[in-house]
């Protein structure tokens, strides 16, 4: 019975968003990809709108499994977490993902809570309606589509150089332009979106190619996965199996919608790019760089508070009274 009020429900031709595409399997599911600006009230709308016309089947949303939190926490919650960058978080996204990753997460950290100082809004917004409207569609599956976020810094720090990786942390660590929701918005158009791709692929094409062009491929694979035909519920078990085209939505960055068409028709092989490469020599050296002052400064700390902390003592009477006894004492012969 609920499966018929949802076929009843959905749409035939669904009046969509611009935001939309449309895609479809050689087996006949419909897969409707909703490209979102991840700061945006409007991205919100959007994909309420999309679960409730086309009544999917499975919603894939762009997370993985180190970043599901945010779909069960609270908008001041979050607000709050994401303004937070402190020492508990640096040495979390270290023990996950090494040194250097762990480093690189919590600069991009840094830059997330930018913008969301700038816009008073927590990103991820979307995901989380994508949650509540899914769970409000009888049988309709939710399935986590990005590739784990371990695996994307570690790629990312292996393909860059030395001195790419100095250019991108200085870069990273003075962001200071204003933001507003008007440039967010800006984000769904696809031909800007394009230009600002264009102007990073121009100085770091490697990092592109990991964290962009890498994930369109596993976000174009899950939701192909997601796509497979559906097996209808059945009443008992002699009742014969049947299945029937499935009804997918999934919701991304804007950034990724032009890479998922591209791969749409492509057969795609993840096995490549879920593995992590050794460190570099430069990564070596950085990393002993960077242990190697952490262990300076603490030591040197440690010295300068010893070096008080004796002439504080020796400056108390009762140590001065000490010590004139202790020279007064005549050695015996």
């Amino acid at each position: 019975m609920l499966l018929e009020m949802k076929m009843k429900k959905r749409q035939e031709k669904p009046t969509l968003p611009s935001t939309v595409t449309e895609l479809a399997t050689e087996e006949g599911s419909k897969v409707y990809v909703v490209g979102t600006a991840h700061f945006s009230d409007s991205s919100k709308r959007d994909v309420v709108k999309t679960i409730q016309e086309v009544q999917p089947d499975v919603v894939v949303v762009e997370l993985c499994q180190y970043r599901v939190s945010m779909l069960k926490m609270d908008e001041r919650t979050l607000l709050k977490e994401a303004k937070e960058i402190n020492l508990e978080k640096l040495q979390q996204a270290i023990k996950q993902n090494g040194l250097m990753s762990g480093l690189m997460q919590m600069l991009l950290l840094k830059v997330s809570a930018h913008i969301t100082e700038q816009l008073g809004m927590a990103p991820g917004g979307e995901f989380r309606e994508a949650f509540k409207e899914a769970s409000k569609v009888p049988f309709c599956k939710f399935h986590l589509g990005d590739r784990p976020i371990p695996v994307t810094f570690k790629r990312a720090i292996a393909a860059l150089s030395f001195w790419q990786k100095v250019k991108l942390a200085w870069g990273l660590c003075f962001l200071s332009d204003p933001i507003s929701k008007d440039d967010v918005e800006k984000c769904k158009q696809k031909d800007l979106l394009e230009q600002m791709m264009a102007e990073m692929i121009g100085e770091f094409p490697d990092l592109h190619r990991t964290i962009v062009s890498e994930r369109d491929i596993y976000l174009t694979y899950m939701l192909k996965q997601a796509a497979k035909r559906t097996e209808l519920p059945r009443v008992s078990e002699t009742e014969p199996r049947r299945c029937v085209p499935s009804v997918v939505v999934g919701v991304v960055g804007m950034g990724h919608v032009p890479g998922i068409e591209k791969n749409w028709n492509t057969d795609l092989n993840i096995q490549e790019i879920m593995s992590v490469p050794p460190p570099s020599t430069s990564s070596k050296i950085l990393k002993f760089v960077i242990k190697a002052t952490v262990f300076g400064l603490v030591g040197y700390g440690c010295y300068k508070v010893g070096q008080r902390t004796v002439r504080f003592i020796l400056s108390m009477p009762v140590a001065q009274n000490y010590l004139q006894k202790l020279a007064n004492i005549k050695p015996e012969l």
